[in-house]
């Protein structure tokens, strides 16, 4: 069920990710989030209902909220236009906690890849802080493509392997899946500070003509 719920999570943050670098009209993205972001309060819910007191499933089950509650408040927030400041913070949350569960993927579980997954989302949902949160305009671009960027690889990808009985996880998976995140966050970045410069030099003309 977890399974099913992960391969449309890359689905949201593809389209999250679109628009925020503008290809994507705000409700028409919230729309999406209201559906994922219910699938995943209501699949953990059911999960954790039927657990039976096993730890481990409840643990699979309580990361998914985090992730739940964030895309149903990006649909509020899309139908609303109440600011983002809630959700930034929010965020922060998010990441500390994708930090922590990150940590025990190695540790405890055993599982390189989606320890790496968890830091990768760690970074983005920062991201996500600094750009809400703080308002760090500058990183609107940048966050957007880091999203659509890792949204298969960390979602997705692992979804389908998942759901075929073919996931693999060892060592040299997570070190392949970190180098491509490090190579989609330098690209996000790039991308970024060109979309600021493009803009910058397209309102430049207009200051000048106002001086």
């Amino acid at each position: 069920m977890s399974s099913v719920g992960l391969l449309y999570v890359g689905a949201v943050l593809f389209v999250n990710g679109l628009m925020l670098i503008g290809l994507v009209p705000g409700k028409s993205a919230g729309i999406l989030n209201f559906f994922v972001g219910g699938m995943q309060v209501l699949f953990p819910t059911v999960i954790i209902l039927q657990a039976d007191n096993n730890l481990p499933a409840i643990f699979a089950a309580a990361g998914l909220y985090l992730f739940g509650f964030t895309y149903l408040y990006v649909g509020i927030l899309q139908f609303t236009g109440i600011t983002g400041e809630g959700l930034g913070w929010f965020s922060l949350f998010v990441a500390a906690c994708a930090v922590v569960i990150g940590i025990l993927q190695f540790t405890i579980i055993n599982d390189p890849v989606f320890g790496v997954i968890w830091f990768v989302w760690a970074i983005l949902w920062f991201m996500f802080f600094l750009l809400l949160g703080l308002g760090k305009k500058s990183l609107t671009h940048a966050t957007g493509w880091f999203t659509i960027l890792i949204s298969q690889p960390t979602a997705t990808i692992p979804a389908f392997f998942l759901l075929v009985g073919k996931y693999e996880t060892n060592a040299a998976l997570a070190v392949l899946l970190a180098v491509l995140a490090v190579i989609a966050l330098a690209a996000a970045l790039f991308l970024g500070r060109n979309a600021v410069r493009t803009r910058e030099a397209a309102e430049a003309p207009g200051i000048l003509q106002t001086v």
